[in-house]
């Protein structure tokens, strides 16, 4: 799996509005159906309210070179002019989590 951190920066809450209107308008959910995506989910972080972070996750890079091929991501683009955003982007790849961590997991 690879899961990909997208930091949406803006001013005067631009990026939390940006975020209600890819859920509003069901793109995000139109995200979430696509073959291949595991997560899709906004977040806020505490100490920045001019941001919102998007975990974006997906089987393969097959899934993501797809997605980004896909109409989806012109109205995505589109939203991200409309509210002047601005990103960082973080990329994982996933591994099983080692069993000397596991006793630091509380299920």
């Amino acid at each position: 799996m690879i899961t990909v951190n997208l930091y949406y920066t803006g001013t005067n809450g631009s990026a939390r509005r940006f975020a209600q209107e890819m859920e509003s308008s069901g793109t995000a959910e139109k995200i979430r159906a696509e073959k291949g995506n595991v997560r899709y989910e906004y977040f806020f972080p505490m100490n920045d309210p001019e941001t919102v972070l998007l975990i974006d996750a997906w089987e393969d890079q097959e899934a993501i070179d797809v997605h980004h091929a896909s109409a989806m991501m012109k109205t995505i683009m589109e939203l991200r002019e409309k509210y002047d955003l601005h990103m960082k982007v973080e990329r994982y790849v996933s591994e099983e989590l080692p069993e000397s961590d596991e006793g630091f997991v509380r299920n």
